[in-house]
């Protein structure tokens, strides 16, 4: 018996972790993850780690605070992102985390559709905050860490269960908000604590490594929540960085890997070196590495890379992972469905697809309750919530495969998504902001396939009459989307045509559009601007 199981929180199991293991470290940033803000490397230990987090609940009291408000944080990848979110589970309010490297006018969306109540970030982050509070008709009060907090005057908006509200990229656009619960929570660790095999974690003695940002679920949700729950150590880097990776793996002494595709890519690029295998890690955990990926980077460095499937939505309670031999290495193979979840693969009328062929994956939970351990829905959007559950399956949105065995292999995504080192990013989010440039008559924006970020943006764009199509219009329209658009998010691919794939209702053709674009590229027909997408310098250390 885990001494975690009764724990029906994430802060109960915080707790009761804090007393099994009392001076195990629960947080370390490695010294080249940390170097923006700390000459050494930071780790605390579970108890100290507790004393801090109810400290910072009493400050957050004391500010007025209450179970049910949603409180916004841009701490990066720092331990006081997590010690807050641990304050915040323990009073009953939710984190809305806030990612530094949006633009002003996305994070108005999330502060403005969240009804966040108070904004906490670092303080190189509040004239960035100024800018979003020009956006807002409301504007939340900004305090910082270890600093008096503002009052908070804001009516709350949750009903207690929630712990938090992460935004997620859509087919619809604008980013939305997905109410995640302690319940969720719980079953997203429990379920990854329980899957045992290769992936089996020891109670107190594992250190897993992840460079996945705070923002996201995995970092928050799956390998946070597991380490709570084992009485792990989270070991958080600021990002991926290539050439300090295995630096950090073995200073760390990490016995656990977080990757997405993009990683074993750019690692395998490094020279052939002695120190390889060099390092603790049992197992990486992670989706998406490219087929002609997979079985080199296990031959070279070591241990096995274990794929699985889930989204923000998902979260472990229709959770799939390829831990079972045989994983069908370099076929983009993810595992089974389990007898705790119920699967079907459909096409677009909804029937069930023959044995082997493609179609959309439908998931939910077996037993009474088809939403158990799900998200609890779309914030402010209760028809998109009951859309994505439409004859009670959740929607994914994903193609998928089943093969002999009934294991799912990953084909495409349904929605108009690209999926860029890790990043869901939302084709019509894009499209939005490059139809409002005055040089654009129509735009159609979807992925293209990458060798090192799995996909790329481009963009196919029907310019009105007169403009030129030469780079330094594309350069010009790359400039002007990077003020509306975060870096990541912008085309690192232009070409311009003189017409659309449009249907006869003059909706794009998406199928088409990106057979289009993959032709463009390999004809020379594209502007590569992928060098021009650079992560802001000013905050590269959160």
């Amino acid at each position: 018996m885990l001494h975690t199981d009764t724990a029906r929180t994430v802060y109960e199991a915080f707790v009761a972790s804090a007393a099994t293991y009392p001076d195990r470290p629960f947080f370390h940033v490695p010294r080249a993850a940390a170097k923006g803000y700390s000459d050494t490397a930071v780790e605390i230990a579970y108890a100290p780690a507790l004393e801090r987090v109810n400290a910072i609940a009493a400050a957050l009291t004391a500010a007025g605070v209450l179970r049910g408000h949603r409180i916004a944080l841009m701490l990066g990848n720092r331990v006081e992102c997590f010690l807050h979110y641990l304050a915040l589970t323990a009073i009953g309010a939710s984190a809305v985390p806030l990612n530094a490297e949006a633009t002003p006018a996305e994070s108005a969306h999330v502060l403005r559709d969240s009804g966040s109540a108070l904004v906490i970030a670092w303080p190189e982050h509040h004239a960035l905050l100024a800018q979003v509070g020009a956006l807002l008709a409301t504007v939340p009060p900004v305090g910082a860490p270890e600093a008096p907090l503002p009052r908070v005057t804001m009516p709350t908006r949750t009903d207690g269960e929630e712990v938090a509200l992460m935004y997620t990229s859509g087919s619809t656009g604008d980013p939305k908000g997905c109410i995640l619960s302690n319940r969720y929570m719980m079953v997203m660790g429990r379920w990854y604590v329980g899957i045992g095999g290769p992936c089996a974690l020891t109670p107190g003695a594992e250190r897993l490594i992840t460079p996945l940002p705070l923002v996201h679920m995995n970092a928050l949700a799956t390998s946070g929540t597991a380490m709570v729950l084992t009485g792990g150590c989270i070991v958080q880097l600021d990002r991926f960085h290539p050439s300090t990776w295995w630096q950090s793996v073995r200073e760390s002494r990490a016995t656990v890997v977080h990757y997405l595709g993009v990683m074993p890519a750019m690692l395998l690029q490094a020279p052939l070196s002695e120190q390889d295998r060099e390092h603790c890690v049992k197992f990486g955990f992670g989706a998406g590495v490219l087929p002609k990926h997979h079985a080199n980077f296990e031959a070279r460095f070591g241990f096995p890379l274990i794929e699985s499937w889930s989204m923000t939505e998902v979260g472990g309670a229709a959770a799939v992972v390829a831990n079972v031999e045989p994983r069908h290495v370099g076929t983009r193979c993810f595992g089974k469905a389990e007898a705790f979840m119920r699967a079907r693969i459909v096409d677009d009328a909804g029937r069930d697809v023959a044995p082997g062929e493609p179609g959309e994956l439908l998931v939910c939970r077996a037993g009474p309750d088809p939403r158990d351990g799900f998200f609890s829905g779309y914030a402010n959007k209760p028809a998109l919530t009951d859309e994505a559950w439409a004859g009670g399956w959740f929607h994914t949105g994903d193609v998928v495969r089943q093969g002999e065995d009934g294991s799912f292999h990953f084909v495409d995504r349904k929605k108009s998504i690209v999926r860029r080192s890790g990043e869901n990013i939302a084709s019509l989010e894009v499209e939005g902001a490059i139809t409002q440039l005055p040089q654009v008559e129509g735009v159609g924006v979807g992925p293209v396939d990458d060798d090192i970020r799995g996909e790329e943006v481009m963009a196919v764009i029907r310019l009105r009459a007169g403009e030129p199509a030469t780079l330094q219009t594309a350069l010009a329209l790359f400039a002007a989307a990077g003020e509306r658009l975060a870096y990541f998010k912008l085309p690192g691919w232009i070409a311009f045509v003189d017409a659309l794939p449009l249907t006869p209702s003059q909706k794009l053709q998406r199928g088409t559009l990106k057979t289009l674009s993959r032709d463009l590229v390999a004809q020379g027909r594209a502007f590569d601007l992928r060098d021009r997408k650079k992560r802001p310098a000013a905050q590269g250390t959160h």
